[in-house]
């Protein structure tokens, strides 16, 4: 599978999503750094990639914007640092099957997660 990192996700995701057999894709060092959020999100849904974020925002606008995407996963912590956001993410490789991220978009907090549309793990 792959996966896009936001700016504000940690980089060292990737090397997560490599052991795990996932391809990574991030715009830091391109000519895309600095894009817009939406222009970011339209080249992850290009890829196709599930786009990884820290911003909640993502959350609340794709379901509505977007109704068919590759997926979308918010880490949004009260403390982040890289290693709660990457202990996040670890989680969720962990517990929900790949082919169901494509067309959800995810929130993942501190004690638990909300999925939309809903999922059953």
């Amino acid at each position: 599978m792959r996966f896009f990192l936001d700016e504000n996700f940690p980089k060292t995701a990737a090397r997560l999503l490599a052991e795990r057999g996932h391809e990574t894709l991030d715009v830091r060092g391109t000519e895309n750094e600095g894009a817009d959020d939406g222009d970011l999100f339209l080249l992850a849904q290009k890829s196709p990639a599930v786009f990884l974020t820290t911003d909640k925002d993502f959350f609340h606008t794709i379901p509505h914007v977007y109704p068919r995407h590759a997926g979308v996963v918010v880490v949004a912590l009260r403390q982040p640092n890289r290693k709660s956001i990457l202990a996040k993410l670890a989680w969720l490789l962990d517990h929900v099957p790949t082919d169901q991220l494509a067309g959800r978009v995810f929130l993942l907090r501190d004690a638990n997660y909300v999925a939309y549309p809903p999922l059953e793990l």
